[in-house]
């Protein structure tokens, strides 16, 4: 690797707009690990985020050192439907199944409901079975299957942008290691609030659609998707600003 290009203005520019659109990139991955790792004992959770975006990041760097493979990838092997698919596109089109039939499963037992701990009702002891049944392995698998597909995107994003692989690569790192930094603070704060679970699970359901529609030669911008659920977001995280306030001011009212 040539590591002259930290030493010009262009490279380091480079490596500050590389690391900020993987981060950017990394989000839905973030999201998805945050999702699946409630799925485990509390204990275990933090080390299934850490082990799942250790292999995002292994995946990448193994993506980025066969380039030639990857440029491969983007050539047609058949024709469905009218419509050229590569294999780039096959990945895509796994991947956006994959992950709309993941957030509809967990969405339907989030709808459920599951009153917490010592709950009773139906909807908790299906939750409950649920968690009970996914093993960690089976999670890590789940969790390596996005991160194939994400990599791919997060790859061919890096060499459209960057010409020094020690820049993609330094980018990856750097990028991986504010989504560890910030993983359990994320993973926490959506499995404390219900409404926040379900903005993340449809967030990743949009972005299956958009991976299927990709796949088809249908590419639309995720900046539309990011600016629909920050939106969303801030609009909840207000809602939940309100709520405490509320009960703080009930609970002040009390004799």
């Amino acid at each position: 690797m040539d590591f002259s290009a930290f030493l010009t203005a262009e490279g380091l520019i480079s490596l500050a707009s590389l690391t900020a659109l993987e981060i950017v990139l990394g989000v839905d991955n973030i999201v998805f690990i945050a999702i699946v790792s409630d799925r485990v004992d509390a204990a275990r959770r933090s080390t299934l985020r850490r082990t799942g975006l250790a292999l995002a990041l292994i995946m990448r760097l193994g993506l980025l050192f066969t380039l030639s493979w990857i440029m491969r990838l983007t050539r047609p092997l058949f024709t469905l439907l009218g419509q050229e698919l590569s294999g780039r596109d096959l990945v895509l089109l796994g991947g956006g199944l994959f992950l709309i039939a993941k957030a509809t499963h967990e969405l339907f037992h989030t709808s459920e409901g599951d009153p917490g701990p010592g709950g009773t009702g139906a909807g908790s002891r299906s939750v409950n079975a649920s968690k009970r049944s996914s093993g960690f392995a089976g999670l890590l698998v789940q969790i390596l299957i996005l991160d194939v597909v994400f990599s791919l995107d997060s790859v061919i994003t890096a060499v459209g942008m960057a010409q020094h692989i020690s820049i993609m690569v330094t980018a990856m790192i750097i990028a991986v290691g504010v989504m560890l930094a910030g993983a359990n603070m994320i993973s926490e704060f959506i499995n404390r609030h219900p409404s926040m679970k379900v903005l993340a699970l449809s967030f990743l359901m949009m972005v299956g659609v958009l991976l299927v529609a990709d796949a088809f030669g249908r590419h639309i911008s995720k900046g539309y998707l990011y600016f629909a659920m920050g939106y969303a977001l801030a609009v909840e995280l207000f809602n939940i600003r309100r709520r405490k306030t509320a009960a703080r001011r009930g609970a002040a009212a009390l004799p």
